[in-house]
């Protein structure tokens, strides 16, 4: 089903979108690996591909980032990404993150100060 490109969409996590599209959600560099898994089939065998997570790491680190550091599930797959502050598209031609929706509450200001990756308004 997946590799036959029959899914239309898929909903994952990750630990890291850049904001040309690239996603990583199977390994953390230093931590323990236990193997991509069928993220990678999902990646890349679906036709959208939506991210849950958190907008920043528990210290403070940037999820949205220019390029992703850590290994990489699939490169230009990501669609959309939602999180706590609001909702985005990563637009590869641009070199940014397109805001689509804030979370009540949340400015701009806000966003950009915890986005790795620029941010422009809609």
């Amino acid at each position: 089903m997946i590799r036959g490109g029959h899914v239309d969409l898929a909903i994952l996590g990750a630990m890291q979108v850049s904001e040309t599209g690239d996603i990583a959600n199977w390994a953390v560099p230093g931590g323990k690996v236990m193997g991509i898994g069928g993220a990678m089939d999902l990646a890349s065998g679906c036709r959208r591909i939506v991210v849950m997570m958190q907008h920043a790491t528990k210290e403070g680190e940037h999820k949205l980032v220019p390029a992703c550091t850590y290994p990489l599930t699939a490169t230009g797959v990501v669609g959309r990404v939602i999180t706590e502050l609001g909702v985005f598209d990563p637009i590869a031609s641009d070199g940014a993150f397109r805001v689509i929706e804030l979370a009540p509450g949340v400015s701009l200001d806000l966003v950009r100060k915890r986005t790795g990756a620029p941010v422009v308004a809609a």
